[in-house]
């Protein structure tokens, strides 16, 4: 597929999920809550999400970008810190202590500490990140790629799904993401723990964030302290699969 054409869909796909999200931000969450609102809103996102993945085949990469054209200012949006006094006395000490934690379907759970997770088969990418709000930016990430830590733990047959959940709060609940196994194995689909060849910041999600960059930006968890293998969604929380899908999202936000 000649890269123009590819790239005139992606940017399609990218206006229509933000025209959708941004009903959501317009003031519609009530309208969101009506069922028959839901089952539109439901039945659209299985449409995008399938057109997705049949314009674009499932190793299709994000477009990525030279040093040049990385943004002067990347925004840092939805939580910039986290209060939780265990995270900042982490913070003080580099996160020495901190241990990523992966359980749930997996043969062999397992906790990570920044410095094995740096040891790891690794990707640097520079990629544009395109938020729901509308706003986009470029930048340079580095991170252990998340298809050959899940291969290294044994993901169990029933597996399906990957949960993240995260250090921040908001609305008074912890935030939480999930992405499917497509998306986990995909090869640009990394735990970034460098932005722009620093050490990530707190801001953007230190010590580690997700980067899936073939979605819109609210699917990039930040500060994630554990990773569950799940094989269904409807348990975990509101039942739909991140933070903001429970106040109406769409849960597959493919660009």
């Amino acid at each position: 597929m000649p890269n123009d054409l590819k790239l005139s869909r992606r940017n399609l796909l990218v206006r229509g999920g933000a025209a959708g999200a941004a009903v959501l931000l317009g003031g519609c969450d009530q309208l969101s809550q009506s069922r028959s609102v839901r089952n539109v809103l439901d039945s659209a996102e299985g449409l995008t999400q399938a057109a997705q993945r049949l314009l674009l085949s499932r190793r299709a990469l994000a477009r990525e970008y030279p040093e040049s054209a990385l943004s002067a200012h990347f925004r840092a949006n939805g939580s910039i810190t986290v209060n939780d006094p265990t995270y900042q006395a982490q913070v003080e000490t580099g996160f020495a202590d901190w241990r990523l934690k992966i359980d749930g379907l997996v043969a062999r759970p397992t906790e990570l500490s920044l410095a094995e997770l740096r040891r790891l088969p690794a990707r640097t990418q520079i990629t544009r990140h395109d938020c729901v709000e509308g706003w986009s930016a470029i930048g340079k990430w580095t991170g252990a790629r998340l298809g050959p830590l899940l291969q290294s733990v044994g993901l169990k047959p029933e597996a399906r799904y990957l949960v993240f959940h995260c250090a921040d709060t908001l609305e008074g609940d912890l935030y939480y993401e999930s992405i499917d196994l497509i998306d986990a194995f995909h090869e640009q689909t990394i735990l970034a723990y460098d932005m722009n060849d620093k050490p990530l910041p707190v801001p953007h999600g230190a010590p580690l964030r997700l980067r899936v960059e073939r979605q819109l930006g609210y699917k990039m968890a930040k500060y994630v302290m554990r990773m569950e293998a799940v094989a269904s969604l409807a348990a975990m929380r509101g039942g739909r699969g991140g933070f903001w899908e429970d106040r109406g999202y769409a849960w597959y936000a493919g660009i």
